[in-house]
């Protein structure tokens, strides 16, 4: 490896729009993130039904779910 030329890497905060905080390591101090393991639908079990159009219940009505 070349000296001088990479960017120095060492701990960086990360911070989550729902308000968590984690340590983790970055070429950069600060992390601003919208999503994190403490609020994503995959890791909660709370995974939120959108209907975009009319195209869950357009679904349901197909295959006649009820």
């Amino acid at each position: 490896m070349q000296e001088g030329i990479h960017p120095k890497y060492g701990k960086a905060v990360v911070r989550c729009a729902c308000g968590e905080t984690f340590e983790t390591g970055s070429t950069k101090q600060d992390l601003h993130v919208e999503i994190c393991s403490q609020c994503h639908p995959f890791f909660t079990g709370k995974q939120k039904l959108v209907d975009a159009g009319g195209r869950v219940d357009k679904f349901k009505k197909k295959y006649g779910i009820k």
